[in-house]
């Protein structure tokens, strides 16, 4: 990369990512380019006469080096946006993918009075994406994020607190709900659940990026919620409503277990392109 302006060094790396078929490589190269420069995007596409040093050319192209080798963005700049809440990303933690946000778009249909304190619990919290998105918006709720990485678990702690939420987030190390006690009004749940034989096969960003915790669900994908519907089932509060992200064809195979634990599948949401994505259920007991 020879160029030495921002507008040159854009164009130059745009057309290297659009060159292997990233078709967003324009947008891309910007965001990768203000990273290493420490500056907003929009300072990007105003000032394109702008001087690039040396070394941040260097740097710029490190980046756009290993984009193509198939790192995805999130993880070149560390962070990801997720409902409109910036989060830091580690190893440990699965990078928040759109598809999620069903889950936080469901889960606050169900909230009638967001001033009415709530307690939450999230399984599999790894970011602390789903969790923290949710005591953002009911401003007198607090929650649990549970997850079996430690690093998980102390990314999503620092999460909390860069987003001012630390006071009303708690999160621990543990094996789903074997830990935990009291009852959850709203319980949402992001387990792994690609089958183990096809992880190979997943795109470069996802098996070489994102943590084997937090993809294997096992034979058949189901693992997970084996073991998770029947503590979600003793935990949630009598009216209280669970949310459980689900892989594309697994809705039935789902809604079936969570059956079998006492609860009900109330619904099933679709993402924003159109995979049954997240199943809403509660108590059967109701």
């Amino acid at each position: 990369m020879t160029s030495r302006s921002v507008g040159g060094a854009v164009r130059e790396a745009a057309v290297r990512l659009e060159s292997v078929g990233i078709s967003t490589g324009r947008r891309e190269a910007r965001l990768l380019l203000a990273h290493v420069l420490g500056v907003d995007q929009t300072q990007v596409l105003a000032y394109p006469e702008r001087a690039v040093d040396e070394a941040k050319t260097a740097a710029f192209k490190a980046l756009i080096d290993r984009r193509i080798a198939g790192a995805p963005v999130s993880r070149l700049i560390g962070g990801r946006e997720f409902w409109s809440l910036q989060f830091t990303l580690s190893a440990d933690t699965l990078d928040p993918r759109p598809d999620s946000e069903t889950l936080i778009e469901a889960a606050l249909e169900t909230v009638a009075d967001p001033d009415r304190p709530l307690r939450i619990i999230d399984f599999g919290t790894g970011s602390g994406c789903l969790l923290l998105a949710l005591l953002d918006a009911l401003p007198f709720s607090t929650g649990i994020g549970v997850d079996r990485a430690p690093g998980a678990a102390a990314m999503a702690r620092r999460n909390a607190a860069a987003l001012g939420l630390g006071g009303r987030a708690s999160f621990l190390v543990g094996d789903w709900g074997r830990s935990l006690a009291g009852k959850a009004d709203l319980i949402v749940a992001n387990p792994p659940y690609i089958p183990s034989a096809d992880i190979p096969g997943l795109a470069p960003e996802v098996k070489d990026h994102d943590p084997l915790l937090a993809l294997d669900g096992g034979p058949d994908g189901l693992e997970a919620y084996r073991s998770l519907a029947l503590d979600v089932a003793a935990l949630l509060a009598e009216r209280g409503s669970a949310f459980f992200e689900v892989g594309a064809g697994q809705a039935k195979d789902v809604s079936e277990i969570l059956k079998a634990a006492g609860l009900e599948t109330q619904a099933v949401r679709r993402d924003f392109n159109g995979v049954d994505r997240c199943i809403v259920a509660r108590s059967a007991r109701i």
